[in-house]
């Protein structure tokens, strides 16, 4: 059963919403190429020494592409976990959701939230941190620098909005 607030809060706009998620820059099609190509090279390259009479390389070459099958395989489990930031004018919310599914919520009144970040003169933003009543998380870890900026501005018009309230036009 709902309460009236429950029914109010799903109802309530969305001032801001990102879904952030780490960068693969590789995609599944390009894993296959890659495995492949790795795959072909160490065949050809261990048949080779075998020919020679150095028959375990080619069990080491072997094992080298089960390796990197293996870090790639670890790599793109990984990239499954995400971060959700939602802002409303009663509320910010922050989910996370690890590569392993565990997830972890902090909701916080956009009222009382700070955001504050950790900058390096010659890398940039290095870290976005929300700060509320002796709170603080840090968000926006899978953003390089110049993403976080870029973010940073827009969770800040958010906020802003937030803070200002709800706005009405009667005239529509």
């Amino acid at each position: 059963m709902s309460t009236g607030n429950e029914i109010e809060r799903e109802h309530e706009v969305q001032i801001f919403s990102a879904l952030l998620t780490p960068h693969r820059s590789l995609n599944r099609t390009g894993f296959l190429a890659v495995m492949l190509f790795l795959s072909v090279v160490s065949f050809v390259t261990g048949i080779v020494f075998l020919m020679k009479g150095a028959w375990p390389v080619l069990g080491f070459f072997g094992l080298d592409v089960l390796v990197v099958w293996w870090a790639f395989k670890v790599n793109f489990r990984t990239g499954r976990a995400r971060e959700e930031i939602t802002v409303t004018t009663s509320e910010l919310r922050v989910r996370r959701v690890s590569h392993r599914g565990q997830v972890a919520e902090w909701t916080f009144n956009p009222l009382w939230v700070r955001l504050d970040m950790e900058v390096d003169e010659d890398f940039g933003i290095e870290h976005l941190y929300l700060i509320s009543r002796g709170h603080q998380i840090q968000i926006a870890r899978f953003l390089g620098p110049n993403e976080k900026a870029s973010f940073y501005k827009g969770l800040i018009e958010a906020l802003n909005a937030a803070k200002r309230g709800p706005t009405y036009n009667p005239v529509t």
